[in-house]
């Protein structure tokens, strides 16, 4: 990005909290579900919680923020990333159960991932290019709005550009 370039401000508002997928955090087999009446797009499982929330007459499963970082710094570093989006997890209220980064050289980028309860928050750095590339995604009583200042100001971000997708948006 340019540096004469504007960024997209964070939005003041935040979504409210969307509710959990699936509490288990284990793989399980499952046996055929019945399904209730529903359009055959839709298909529901009796006697199951649908963790689907519904605000403002729309209904989704949960809120993915797409964070890009400019001018940022310290991208090169696993331990410091892994500890910066364990942290930003925890300010969204999320439960990290596990991280894994990956460095491509002693000077190269860093992708990782955290893997949260409620889903997960990705990066992607570009060291030499000063930018970073970050999905929070988050279901349940998480906010993922409250990980981005912590982003933006570990990496000392220049310019943040953000959008926003609800997952699982039902017509």
């Amino acid at each position: 990005m340019p540096k004469n370039a504007t960024a997209k401000i964070i939005p003041e508002t935040r979504l409210d909290s969307a509710r959990r997928l699936a509490r288990a955090t284990k793989a399980v087999k499952l046996a055929p579900a019945k399904t209730a009446s529903a359009p055959a797009a839709y298909p529901t499982v009796e006697n199951k919680t649908d963790y689907f929330v519904e605000r403002n007459g729309v209904k989704f499963a949960g809120m993915h923020l797409i964070l890009e970082l400019w001018q940022a710094t310290r991208l090169d570093d696993p331990k410091f990333i892994a500890e910066t989006l364990e942290r930003a997890a925890k300010a969204a209220s999320a439960t990290v159960l596990h991280t894994h980064m990956h460095h491509f050289s002693p000077n190269g980028g860093v992708s990782g991932v955290v893997v949260l309860a409620e889903s997960h928050i990705s990066i992607h750095t570009w060291p030499e290019r000063n930018y970073a590339a970050l999905d929070i995604f988050m279901c349940g009583k998480c906010d993922a709005y409250l990980a981005v200042p912590i982003l933006r100001e570990a990496f000392g971000a220049g310019s943040v550009q953000l959008s926003e997708l609800k997952r699982g948006l039902i017509p």
